[in-house]
């Protein structure tokens, strides 16, 4: 029996001599503006290759490449032509990225390289091939890392699951922040295991799917909303069935198949099981045409030289570069030599090791500063501070594995208790077990806060504008259980040595 398949399926086309010009004038200005910017491309892979969070991010290019095969008929009908409204996006991108090099926020930089090749793509090929493009151009986004604030409530949710759960199948288990107890040990609904990793890439496949297997916007939200409920109960269900086995069989076996399920098939059969729920409502039809050349083509538009527009591209990209790598240098003359601040009714003590032992972790800062006071009437407190002299890239005050916790520490966070003068306050564990309170305030500009966020915002503020540049982090650490209650030993110290921004203005003048 032969089978004959349609010539155009497979066959690859011809480049039209209309194209052939604004396709290499495009590749010349993606390849340009991936050098420019080559140190978060090199950031970007070396995420995709060891995030196991965005691996799912090495996938999105050769996706963008089958959406441009499909469309590849029906787009080469098209006409290709400069287009200057096009490079509103580039602007808007090398803007994004001016401001996240200044302020340090890695997510804003990615976004506004990825923005910059899509706003050259459409300044340089035109509105109509925008419009044809306009999904694969679009799913280009999902080349930039970002959702990592989901871990946090989706470790309560998971937590909030997989207990009711437990208690359901006769398992005794009670709930201390993000640790769970039952007979069989303590277990942490880690970040890892809040299964905010698989609803990242969920939101990139239910997009995908969304697009290329319905033609009905209430199917697509349908499907998306679903797509992002089923692995948040499947992990649900997973974290449950992971303690339930160690009930059954001992920890050990239990977390070392866990990690084998989670790790390799889980996500594949969220996927399916997903897909298979939303089979029955696929409305596109597999023979219809992904766009409708006639109706762009008859669209009118004003074209201008791709030459002219390319090296505006350029020259805007290479203006952002430059300015960003000046005010991001900023920084303020200190001290060579800082030191803790003499406390009234405080008096510094040897820190000792033992289980414990912690201290802040600030690899990149200019000056890292810890010791132990104790007031004589039993109250001790632990002070870490780490100064910078100016902030800028891999040497920030806030960034991914430092602060309180480092990453892999061996102290893990609990829950998040009231403030004290205004600070953060976390309750943190170790093996023995041992646990302590931890307050951390953040000075920089004149500013004292205990958000990260606004610690971004008033780096950014204080690039623009020039002014104090030195930013300093604060932690007061105190153990439960170790003479005076945490709480009581972090107000005391506080109410001796001053307000948090003024520690901080002491040590980072020296005076």
């Amino acid at each position: 029996m032969t089978i004959a398949f349609p010539q155009a399926d497979f066959a690859v086309p011809r480049i039209d001599s209309a194209w052939r010009m604004p396709l290499a004038r495009l590749a010349a200005a993606w390849l340009a503006l991936l050098a420019i910017f080559h140190r978060d491309v090199g950031d970007l892979a070396f995420i995709y290759w060891n995030s196991t969070t965005f691996g799912h991010c090495l996938f999105v290019l050769p996706v963008v490449v089958w959406l441009i095969w499909q469309r590849r008929v029906e787009v080469a009908r098209l006409t290709p032509a400069g287009w200057a409204p096009g490079l509103l996006l580039a602007v808007a991108g090398a803007g994004g990225w001016f401001l996240g090099q200044v302020a340090g926020v890695a997510v804003a930089r990615h976004l506004g390289l990825v923005m910059m090749l899509q706003g050259a793509a459409v300044a340089l090929l035109g509105p109509q091939v925008t419009r044809a493009m306009l999904f694969p151009l679009a799913y280009l986004a999902f080349l930039v890392p970002f959702g990592e604030f989901l871990d946090a409530p989706l470790q309560i949710v998971t937590r909030d699951m997989a207990v009711p759960l437990l208690h359901l199948f006769g398992v005794p288990a009670s709930v201390d922040g993000v640790l769970i107890t039952t007979p069989s040990g303590y277990f942490e609904v880690a970040e890892a295991c809040s299964g905010a990793k698989f609803v990242i890439a969920m939101i990139a496949y239910a997009t995908l799917v969304a697009n290329v297997c319905y033609v009905s916007w209430r199917r697509r939200a349908a499907f998306f909303v679903m797509a992002l409920v089923v692995p948040v109960l499947a992990n649900g269900v997973r974290a449950f069935a992971t303690m339930y086995a160690a009930h059954l069989t001992s920890v050990e076996a239990a977390t070392g198949f866990d990690h084998i399920l989670y790790g390799w098939v889980f996500f594949g059969l969220v996927m399916a099981a997903v897909l298979a729920i939303g089979w029955r409502w696929f409305d596109r039809d597999p023979d219809a045409a992904w766009v409708d050349t006639g109706r762009i083509a008859a669209t009118p538009y004003r074209s201008s030289d791709g030459w002219t527009l390319a090296g505006a591209l350029l020259a805007l990209a290479t203006a952002a570069f430059a300015l960003g790598a000046v005010v991001a240098a900023r920084a303020d003359a200190v001290p060579a030599q800082l030191h803790l601040p003499a406390v009234p009714g405080w008096s510094r003590v040897v820190v000792e090791g033992g289980p414990a032992a912690w201290s802040p972790n600030y690899p990149t800062a200019d000056h890292r500063l810890f010791g132990r006071y104790t007031d004589g009437r039993g109250a001790t407190v632990d002070v870490g501070i780490a100064v910078y002299a100016g902030q800028r890239e891999n040497h920030e005050l806030v960034a991914f594995g430092q602060g309180a916790l480092r990453e892999n520490d061996r102290w893990v966070r609990v829950s998040g208790e009231p403030g004290i003068a205004g600070g953060r306050v976390e309750r943190i564990t170790a093996p023995g077990p041992v646990e302590r309170l931890v307050a951390t305030w953040y000075r920089i500009g004149g500013t004292t806060t205990a958000s990260e966020g606004q610690v971004k915002v008033e780096t950014l503020k204080a690039k623009l504008t020039g002014g104090r540049q030195a930013a300093v982090a604060l932690h007061v650490s105190a153990v439960r259980g170790d003479g005076a209650d945490p709480r009581v030993a972090i107000a005391g110290f506080l109410a001796a040595a001053g307000q948090p921004g003024t520690i901080a203005d002491t040590v980072l003048t020296g005076r």
